[in-house]
């Protein structure tokens, strides 16, 4: 099955607040929980084209509100970002958000029954892994019994030790003097690494200064493994049918079937037992934060691991470096990575005026792992298409939209609010307005609540340009979810054929054939603020390698339904008209 994902951030999904404070608290704002995804929202979210959804931020991390009459220690507010804080700044590995929950006492059960409404809706479920960075007051309260919280047995006299869990600054004391609000205190002694890799005691708020650093054996002196670390990896690699010996204190121990005994860092074993812990809920996927941070080693030992308990479970990593997408998928055995500095990044220069041209350079880069690329046009992190830091209106990202989600087999994932035309210019608190929808702060949208309606989903509140937008998203996503020709198809790039075709603009229009038993598709994507008319021309190796039947054949486009006559020859061409910031889609 081809994902076809939605990413969600329950916070926000389900926020009604008329009248949101900024910097407001949890009383004042409100936010979403994970009721608010009734079977009724699922099943709308299912009949947009989606067959996965990725909810992010539902494990237990740092926040302001204070939940301590329930057991869970409250956080310094020095260390957390925005009032609702960060969700990469894990608190709890093993405890569900406690935002998010209408009975707190129960929130666990509330999670389980979640896995259960996504399954029945017919969605397979994705939540969020963070490997690299727990946050500066890490504790759980849900661990196991017999497991050692991270850090607890650590040796804090020492930078670096392959068995501890953090990096230390021995001798120094942790200043944010920088980032506090006057008066405020944090006591942290002796400071740990930041975990963005920042080795000082003195981060700045441009930093990930809420978060810790995760040692996973490697020597921040040599960027490498020990060499005692190295050599147990070597044996490990020899022995098959690794098993850990033990649990408790010999947790990182293991023993291959060659009977010789060896030793993983410390943190290895822990994450591979919440990875475990998560897995058994019934879950279908993992998206693992910040990837790339973590020794490719790790992935090759763990996801296996994971994999041989959980056969369905994918893996989709952050990576942003392309000198190290191989190594990840194929060491590393992940899924899927992001394609945001191949493909996001391209497409987002040609809807800014470059050439549509780019795009074939772009996707020849990874072609020979372009199954494991994750197609995204917006996600937390990045701008909003609608933001004046980006196209400024939705429309002007409809062709991107073609290409990203139909040129090639591999996943393609919608942002919560993107169909919409989200701005992501309110100033939430923290966040600020930057063009993104706030990920730190207790907020509500506009127009996702109307779109919700009070969950019945009918668009009857919806402005036009809201509607048109989710509409042609609808159009697009389905024809990327049910169409064989896009979901199992060949690809082929008509641009090299047209680079001296007059008759047409390679500049602002981009084309591509998907050819599969059930028929031929012809995509045609206009970058350009006007209609265009084009000749486009089918290079006889196209004909060939698609093995296109020949002759006069009707044509329907998937995006409006109407339909022309085209020839199908070697080297002929087909004349088509393409609306402004569109495309079509015409299926022979």
């Amino acid at each position: 099955m081809r994902p076809i994902i939605y990413q969600t951030l329950p916070r926000l999904f389900g926020a009604v607040s008329k009248e949101n404070v900024r910097y407001g608290s949890i009383d004042q704002n409100g936010c979403g929980k994970m009721n608010d995804y009734t079977a009724k929202a699922l099943k709308h979210i299912q009949g947009l084209g989606f067959n996965y959804i990725w909810y992010t931020g539902l494990i237990e991390h740092a926040t302001k509100t204070d939940y301590s009459r329930y057991g869970i220690k409250a956080d310094n507010p020095v260390v957390v970002k925005g009032n609702a804080g960060s969700p990469y700044a894990i608190k709890d590995y093993y405890d569900i958000d406690p935002d998010l929950a209408v009975d707190v006492k129960n929130r666990m059960k509330e999670f389980e029954a979640l896995v259960s409404r996504t399954h029945r809706a017919g969605l397979k479920m994705i939540i969020d892994f963070v490997p690299n960075h727990v946050a500066r007051q890490y504790g759980s309260d849900a661990k196991p019994m017999g497991v050692a919280d991270l850090g607890e047995n650590d040796d804090r006299e020492t930078v670096f030790s392959p068995q501890n869990n953090f990096y230390y600054l021995p001798g120094q004391k942790l200043d944010i003097s920088d980032i506090a609000d006057e008066g405020a205190e944090y006591d942290e002694y002796p400071a740990k690494v930041t975990g963005n890799d920042c080795f000082t005691a003195r981060p700045s708020k441009n930093d990930w200064y809420e978060t810790v650093k995760l040692n996973y054996g490697i020597n921040p002196q040599t960027r490498r493994f020990d060499d005692v670390i190295a050599e147990q990896l070597n044996i490990g690699r020899q022995s098959e049918g690794i098993r850990a010996y033990g649990h408790l204190e010999n947790e990182i121990q293991q023993v291959g079937t060659q009977g010789k005994l060896f030793t993983y860092p410390s943190t290895w074993m822990k994450m591979l037992d919440i990875l475990r812990y998560w897995a058994t809920k019934g879950i279908d996927g993992f998206r693992c934060d910040m990837a790339e941070m973590v020794p490719v080693e790790f992935w090759e030992w763990a996801i296996p691991q994971i994999k041989s308990e959980h056969s369905n479970i994918i893996f989709i990593a952050e990576v942003y470096n392309p000198n190290e997408y191989r190594n990840y998928i194929y060491r590393g055995h992940f899924d899927y990575l992001y394609d945001k500095v191949g493909l996001y990044d391209t497409l987002r220069h040609v809807i800014g005026g470059g050439s549509a041209s780019l795009i074939t350079q772009c996707w020849q880069s990874v072609d020979d792992i372009q199954q494991h690329m994750l197609n995204f046009l917006e996600n937390h992190d990045e701008q909003r298409i609608a933001s004046p830091f980006f196209a400024g209106e939705p429309r002007r990202a409809y062709p991107a939209l073609l290409v990203s989600a139909l040129m090639h087999t591999n996943p393609f994932m919608v942002y919560q609010g993107q169909a919409l035309g989200i701005d992501g210019m309110e100033d939430a608190g923290f966040s600020g307005s930057d063009g993104r929808t706030t990920i730190f702060d207790y907020w509500s949208t506009d127009a996702f609540c109307r779109w919700r309606n009070e969950d019945r989903f009918d668009g009857l509140k919806l402005r036009d340009r809201e509607r048109e937008s989710i509409d042609y998203y609808t159009r697009v996503l389905h024809i990327a979810a049910t169409e064989r020709a896009i979901i199992e198809g060949k690809t082929f790039d008509l641009m090299y054929a047209n680079y001296e075709n007059q008759a047409m603009d390679t500049n602002r229009l981009f084309a591509f054939l998907r050819k599969a038993k059930s028929g031929t598709v012809l995509v045609v994507a206009n970058f350009a603020d006007t209609e265009m008319w084009a000749d486009v021309r089918i290079p006889a190796h196209a004909v060939d390698y698609l093995q296109l039947p020949t002759g006069i054949r009707t044509a329907t486009d998937l995006l409006t339904g109407n339909t022309q006559t085209v020839e199908i020859y070697p080297d002929h061409i087909i004349p088509v008209h393409i609306p402004a910031c569109d495309g079509l889609v015409l299926k022979f």
